[in-house]
């Protein structure tokens, strides 16, 4: 059975304090919000609707779960770099946020979502700097590469792929396109050998 084949929403939360029990793993999808992430998600998924898609940036505003047939959770968190949204509403997404993946102990690792067009943004650096912390395993995906050349999203991945090999190890990396369905195969190898790891007990860093 395909690993996405019977999710299905769960809950939505916009306060720590209503975080579900922790009853599964959970991995995170983080990014900007015009990067590509629900996109992202909904075609990882095949499902068309799944994760809400909006012309708005930083129309995700709750912490989203979405629970697997096996009881895992994808969890799809607020997109940042909301510019046009109120700053008391920025501060409680940016804390929600933080927090959640700071503390969150059903937490494995976190999928995150960059526009391969404008990879490694100051706010994408911050959100490394957070997750980094926890010594957690970070898997990039670098949406939207049918907007460059093959050459030139291949000369983009090797670039990104240096810099994470340099200052967060701990990641890795990949091309992603939602528009030609590209680079769902390996995303969801990554994400069931996360699973799997998870279900020995075993937290260790999963390499490039």
């Amino acid at each position: 059975m395909s690993l996405f084949q019977n999710i299905h929403f769960y809950t939505t939360v916009n306060h720590l304090k209503d975080l579900p029990p922790a009853t599964g793993v959970e991995v995170a999808f983080a990014g900007r919000s015009n990067a590509g992430k629900s996109s992202a998600i909904n075609t990882l998924t095949r499902r068309s609707r799944l994760a809400y898609v909006s012309k708005t940036p930083g129309r995700t505003q709750h912490i989203n779960f979405f629970q697997l047939a096996n009881g895992h959770f994808l969890v799809d968190l607020p997109g940042y770099g909301y510019a046009k949204v109120p700053h008391a509403i920025r501060q409680h997404w940016e804390q929600l946020l933080s927090t959640y993946l700071q503390t969150r102990a059903a937490l494995y690792g976190m999928v995150l979502i960059m526009d391969i067009r404008h990879p490694l943004t100051q706010l994408d650096l911050q959100m490394l700097e957070w997750f980094s912390l926890t010594q957690k395993p970070i898997h990039i995906l670098l949406t939207k590469s049918d907007k460059l050349s093959r050459t030139r999203a291949m000369q983009t991945l090797k670039e990104v792929k240096h810099f994470l090999n340099e200052h967060y190890p701990q990641c890795s990396v990949q091309l992603f396109s939602s528009l030609l369905v590209s680079g769902v195969d390996e995303a969801t190898d990554r994400l069931t050998s996360w699973f799997e790891a998870s279900h020995k007990g075993n937290n260790e860093t999963i390499t490039n």
